[in-house]
């Protein structure tokens, strides 16, 4: 998981992790700590936690009034727009009369690292920031301005669209990135943008912006890491508030496709961890298949294991409580910190790393070395164990505290030893593929 040590840059930018295998991790100690972080949570919670202690929406401490308005202000607003699409405009021009190499062209660390990596602790800090920058929302607007139309009109979203269309969008983009032949070739990335670009703004243009905060994969990837933020609005009176992270995570709408799309998020950063092993590669070299078609099934059967152990979970938690009546969409919220972990795990090098190399580019540098990794091996090994055991013990708490709410109190604990399983089964896995 330290992208440095991958040979090249283009083989950096199209994996978030490098080769881990000399990581100083000791099995032993690694899942004996892992597995009794959970236990311990887990009896700690079905003893002391017998009632459900988040209120969602309903939660958090208004912010100064000072800070509401400046945040809600047009000015700001109109800043973060310019922002968005200044950036974005900058990336196709990059693209498209920029060096072809990612060791010159800042283009590809723009989209892989800045972009895709970086808004995991934006959003972590700030909440849903890309919803403000978006850019494909400001030329919606601006062709909606153009034609006298309200941004806001169109056709009602169907009911079960859901997140169906931003669970496709991430699958597109990870494949992109992590199986596409060339990921960081200007033509590859102006392919995939210009067509990303086309369907979101034709679905804007029959259903309106609010087609944007259902599809557009990278602002619902934002705002589904910004449950876990500090920061947050109640939707009651749209009030700024510092809240609880697991309010925020208790707040999740409970739309079709949420499932898929945490999915999708697991799914793909798993296959970001093995599609490193030396196994892998041979695997994918000498395949009969070739090698796209060979990674193509990897990566769509890491995000099928990942959503058939939730749905076997989800339907034996059905099979022993008789309830909840929908346990997919129930339980779908704890599955965001346990996803929010992977990605701090497998990233956290290469945003260090990459991230201010990209930076340079930016600046005009002309090809900038990479700064050393801010923590040693051992500190790397350590954050990423740490990192993978709390997103797991944060979804247990998230986990328990529905089950509490929505099952009877005696069946309420023994109603989630299939989700202990599957945070288990969830844990051996992030953790071996540190190891493997």
């Amino acid at each position: 998981m330290t992208g440095a040590s991958a040979p090249g840059a283009v083989r950096v930018l199209a994996h978030g992790i490098g080769a881990q295998h000399d990581l100083p991790l000791s099995p032993f100690y690694a899942f004996a700590g892992a597995f009794a972080a959970l236990f311990v949570s887990f009896l700690a919670l079905g003893l002391l936690w017998s009632h459900s202690r988040f209120t969602g929406e309903r939660a958090g401490r208004p912010l100064p009034a000072a800070v509401q308005r400046l945040t809600d202000a047009r000015a700001t607003r109109l800043t973060a727009r310019a922002l968005g699409l200044a950036a974005a405009l900058y990336v196709v021009l990059a693209l498209l009369l920029g060096p072809a190499g990612p060791d010159r062209n800042p283009a590809p660390g723009a989209v892989y690292v800045l972009l895709w990596v970086g808004l995991v602790p934006a959003s972590l800090l700030l909440g849903p920031v890309w919803r403000p920058l978006n850019p494909l929302r400001t030329l919606h607007l601006l062709a909606c301005r153009a034609l006298g139309r309200d941004p806001e009109a169109g056709r009602p979203l169907p009911a079960r669209l859901g997140l169906w269309p931003a669970a496709a969008g991430l699958l597109a983009f990870t494949w992109l990135e992590l199986v596409a032949p060339d990921p960081a070739s200007p033509t590859a990335l102006l392919v995939f943008l210009g067509g990303y670009a086309a369907v979101h703004l034709a679905g804007a243009a029959v259903y309106g912006a609010r087609w944007f905060a259902h599809a557009d994969a990278f602002e619902v990837y934002s705002a589904l890491l910004a449950r876990l933020s500090p920061l947050g609005r109640r939707p009651a009176d749209r009030r700024l508030v510092v809240r609880s992270p697991f309010n925020g995570l208790d707040a999740t709408p409970r739309l079709p496709g949420l499932t898929a799309t945490v999915c999708v998020m697991l799914g793909s950063t798993a296959y970001d961890g093995f599609s490193d092993a030396p196994r892998w590669i041979t695997t994918v070299q000498t395949s009969a298949l070739g090698r796209t078609t060979t990674a193509t099934l990897g990566l769509a059967g890491a995000v099928a294991l990942v959503a058939a152990l939730y749905a076997l979970c989800a339907g034996a938690v059905r099979l022993v409580c008789g309830r909840p009546a929908h346990p997919l969409g129930a339980f779908a919220h704890s599955l965001v910190p346990i996803a929010l972990g992977y990605l701090v795990a497998h990233y956290f090098t290469l945003l260090t790393t990459e991230g201010p190399r990209t930076l340079n580019l930016l600046l005009g540098a002309g090809r900038p070395a990479a700064p050393p990794p801010p923590l040693g091996p051992g500190g790397v090994a350590t954050l990423q164990v740490l990192a993978i055991v709390t997103g797991h013990v944060l979804g247990v708490i998230a986990a328990h505290d529905r089950s509490v709410r929505l099952m009877p109190p005696r069946r309420a604990v023994i109603g989630q030893l299939p989700l202990l399983v599957l945070m288990i089964a969830y844990t051996v896995g992030g953790l071996a593929l540190l190891i493997a």
